[in-house]
């Protein structure tokens, strides 16, 4: 049997520009007129707050250049060009994931496309964990920090000012007012959101150990995306909808259709939080 040589393991790609922009440029073909205030990203089970908004055209993701169909239940894989209230955006119904191992690139893309249409906002959510015991089930999470456990940054590599500094600074990842108006949409609290590669839930012991670092729920996204738009020079806002206890505090054996049925329960909440935020942001 060969012997693996660990020196041949690569981390994952440097974010080639030259894909990103083949994104845009086949986005802008089909919609040559759009003009974004701000966009919306979609987690699991967040796919039907699209159903508030009036959807002008739709696009697979599998006919966006370097995007490609998603990976996780839960996630349709379109995006929307969308206006409530006389604000336009873009909603991505659906967002690629780390664990897929198809590189940084396809996950941030839509912070790409946001940038390049002239969007200065960008809303995040996700479905977690909860860790702090307050976080119970259905409870919906302004995400106020984020502790990165992906082992890498999607800003790895050479530097390109495209992307913003070489150092970016992360005092304030999540924008304060956009916080602040996220409670005042309806949302229960506010958090730390820790995110791990996955596709694994998490043990009870590595619960423990990130419950001592700070951390409030757990998922395995939205970072890279935050992290990315932060660079850029985005605005950014995180919602998380809490759909299960964190591994080792709860009775139940984890599963992604729990965390679907969760979310399903507490639909009616989210898109409520979702439409009062998009017509009273300014963004």
């Amino acid at each position: 049997m060969p012997r693996l040589n660990l020196f041949t393991i690569k981390p994952m790609q440097a974010i080639s520009q030259a894909l990103l922009n083949e994104a845009v440029s086949a986005v802008k073909k089909a919609w040559p007129q759009a003009n974004p205030r701000l966009g919306i990203v979609l987690g699991s089970g967040w796919g039907e707050t699209v159903e508030d908004f009036s959807v002008r055209a739709t696009l697979p993701y599998e006919k966006i250049p370097n995007l490609g169909k998603t990976g996780a239940p839960g996630h349709a894989g379109k995006l929307l060009h969308a206006e409530l209230g006389g604000t336009e955006l873009f909603i991505f119904q659906g967002r690629r994931h780390v664990y897929e191992g198809e590189g940084w690139a396809p996950v941030v893309l839509p912070v790409w496309l946001l940038k390049q249409f002239g969007a200065q906002t960008v809303l995040l959510t996700n479905a977690s964990g909860g860790i702090r015991e307050d976080l119970h089930p259905g409870t919906l999470m302004a995400i106020e920090d984020h502790i990165n456990m992906l082992g890498g940054s999607p800003l790895t590599g050479s530097h390109n000012p495209a992307f913003g500094e070489r150092f970016p600074d992360q005092t304030a990842v999540y924008d304060h007012d956009l916080r602040q108006a996220l409670i005042a949409a309806g949302a229960d609290v506010s958090g730390v959101y820790l995110a791990t590669t996955g596709p694994t839930f998490e043990t009870p012991a590595e619960i423990r150990a990130f419950r001592a670092l700070g951390a409030d729920a757990v998922g395995m996204s939205t970072v890279p995306e935050a992290i990315f738009a932060n660079a850029l020079g985005l605005r950014v806002a995180g919602l998380s909808c809490i759909c299960n206890w964190a591994s080792g505090l709860g009775d139940d054996k984890l599963s992604a259709e729990d965390v679907l049925c969760t979310a399903k329960e507490a639909m009616p909440r989210m898109r409520a939080v979702i439409r009062s935020f998009v017509e009273k942001c300014m963004c």
